[in-house]
């Protein structure tokens, strides 16, 4: 239950960078890359392709589990952005 948590959460960081990857590339390329990805936008799609695949090979219940924590997640981190964003307090 616990690992299978961690494996979807981890791979799911995993398809959250690979996306991240491809979006900097086509959105900022002018930025300074202190690193070269291969076959960008190619090598990651496969990527994502593969987590994805390997998620579906998990318990349904680790999808519940993990979209409960998800939605949790990020509900806290809204609500607390909210009382302490520094943008807010000096517009």
């Amino acid at each position: 239950m616990i690992i299978d948590l961690c494996n979807i959460g981890t791979l799911f960081a995993f398809v959250l960078v690979s996306a991240g990857v491809i979006l900097l590339r086509k959105t900022r390329p002018e930025v300074e890359r202190k690193f070269k990805t291969p076959g960008v936008p190619f090598t990651p799609l496969i990527t994502i392709g593969f987590c994805f695949y390997l998620m579906a090979s998990l318990p349904k219940m680790t999808w519940v589990r993990f979209g409960v924590w998800l939605l949790a997640g990020l509900l806290i981190y809204f609500v607390y952005s909210v009382r302490h964003s520094k943008l807010q307090k000096t517009a």
